[in-house]
């Protein structure tokens, strides 16, 4: 029996804690033998989201084999006093120090900072509270835009969603990848992302803009970049001439809508070829008549 522990603590993302505890949930569901438990300072804990939860205040009796996950909380940097207390740090870093694995989720890796538990570590956080991140523990080494690192028994993860990710990717290193896949498709997840994926997919980068006949138009080669789009269908779609909207798009973006939809494709295409697919069939997945064109836009990357 593997105890996997949730540090909760006040104004906490609720994200954070639901999506690694349903990958831990469901894999006891599937008799792996996962037994999960909340601690806490208080009894009553409200979320960010205004949830109320209720956790045990006393720790359970852990062993090297069981994992604490530090779920992150509303801070959106780690310049906050909120977090876990000393004495909450002073059990993460006992556990640690007895042979067991700790995670943070999000801005949960300043907790594992002021435990003295990413000097000289490589670890990472959500892309908003990197620098800081990096600021407040230069014996860190902070890894940007990845989902999570694995180093040694210290796991941090992104923010939010990728708490699944690495929940599962810690599965899939106990019981293997089918094990993991499984959780996966229970979950109805799309896919177990790697942890050195992009934080923040093409279809979020190129969107910090507000025109909206633009948004109109990604939104358009979001749903249907696997297919060949004229610039004329999008222009006819936006109300717009070609070339003005062309103009447009470049100024918002940074990228005409060809390059684009291009980026798209590469990006989908370097996950599928992540999760063992060929370079040929993942071209053809993405919509390229064969491999030639891919491997031009890797090249160029």
């Amino acid at each position: 029996m593997t105890r996997v522990v949730f540090l909760l603590v006040p104004q906490l993302q609720l994200l954070d804690l639901a999506g690694p505890a349903q990958v831990f949930s469901t894999a006891a569901d599937l008799g792996l033998g996962y037994e999960i438990g909340y601690v806490a300072e208080q009894e009553d804990v409200t979320t960010a989201q205004g949830l109320p939860l209720r956790a045990a205040t006393e720790w359970p009796p852990l062993s090297a084999g069981d994992l604490v996950v530090v779920p992150g909380w509303r801070e959106s940097t780690v310049r906050g006093d909120g977090g876990p207390s000393p004495a909450a740090l002073e059990r993460l870093a006992a556990h640690h120090a007895a042979g067991g694995t700790v995670a943070s989720i999000c801005t949960g890796a300043a907790a594992l900072g002021r435990a003295g538990l990413l000097d000289g570590r490589r670890c990472t956080t959500h892309h908003d509270a990197q620098d800081e991140l990096a600021a407040r523990h230069p014996g860190a080494y902070v890894v940007r835009d990845v989902l999570y690192v694995v180093d040694g028994r210290v796991v941090t993860s992104a923010g939010i969603a990728s708490g699944i990710d690495l929940a599962l990717h810690l599965v899939a290193g106990r019981h293997g990848p089918a094990v993991a896949a499984r959780i996966a498709r229970e979950m109805v997840v799309y896919a177990r992302r790697n942890g050195d994926e992009q934080q923040t997919s093409a279809m979020l980068r190129h969107r910090a803009h507000l025109v909206d006949a633009v948004h109109h138009v990604q939104d358009l080669i979001d749903a249907r970049f696997t297919t060949r789009l004229r610039l004329s269908e999008l222009a006819a779609a936006s109300g717009v001439s070609e070339r003005t909207l062309t103009r447009h798009f470049t100024e918002a973006t940074g990228l005409t809508p060809l390059r684009y939809q291009q980026e798209l494709r590469l990006e989908r295409a370097e996950h599928l070829i992540s999760h063992g697919a060929t370079a040929e069939a993942a071209a053809r997945a993405v919509g390229f008549q064969d491999a030639r064109m891919l491997r031009r836009l890797r090249a160029r990357t």
